[in-house]
């Protein structure tokens, strides 16, 4: 059985939930807290850090790798494109996310006042900038649910619990977002504390 060691409000280890959830197959969560971690932790993962997957003598940490090893190990719903072309797209648009969304997340949660606000300001316009894609389609990559979907999904549950405020441009992205939170496997996923974010 798979065991992922998850933080209880990390949006990345939600990520490898909500995965781990839509395969709908049998895992084991442990869920860490963040301020006092398991001395076990920095034995499976150097960094410290938390998603880390256990199965047997593989351990994997980072979400994109851990997600990407659960969808190829369980294939059905298939999470990335099949096509080897669509795929590395798919992975390229991750790269994005980390890049100009996600690296920011630390700053918003732990930075001082002005470099919050700056981080808030750079995500709130990255998200600004994607949202008439779903003006004309469901998904991130049409209308098919993807890993895609998965890893933006954390950071859009959290928008009002970081302060950032879209303005009606973006009215689309949130649409689309509410069509993520309403999926069966994004609502099992949840820890309660994740769940208290949001009025």
């Amino acid at each position: 059985m798979m065991t992922l060691y998850s933080g209880t409000t990390d949006p990345f280890s939600q990520r490898c939930r909500i995965v781990l959830f839509e395969k709908g197959m049998d895992f084991q969560v442990i869920d860490v807290d963040m301020l006092n971690k398991p001395e076990d932790l920095a034995v499976v993962n150097p960094y410290n850090k938390v998603p880390v997957l256990v199965e047997r003598d593989l351990v994997l940490y980072e979400a994109n790798i851990i997600n990407e090893y659960i969808d190829e190990r369980f294939p059905h719903p298939q999470l990335m494109p099949a096509d080897p072309v669509m795929r590395a797209r798919a992975r390229l648009f991750l790269y994005r996310f980390e890049n100009e969304l996600f690296c920011h997340i630390d700053a918003i949660e732990h930075g001082a006042q002005k470099v919050a606000d700056k981080a808030r300001h750079a995500v709130r316009d990255n998200l600004t900038q994607i949202a008439p894609v779903f003006a004309k389609q469901k998904y991130m990559l049409g209308d098919e649910f993807s890993m895609l979907d998965v890893a933006i999904a954390p950071l859009l549950w959290r928008l009002d619990h970081y302060g950032i405020q879209l303005d009606k441009d973006a009215a689309p992205l949130m649409k689309y977002a509410e069509r993520l939170f309403s999926r069966p496997a994004y609502i099992e996923a949840m820890t309660p504390a994740e769940k208290a974010m949001r009025k």
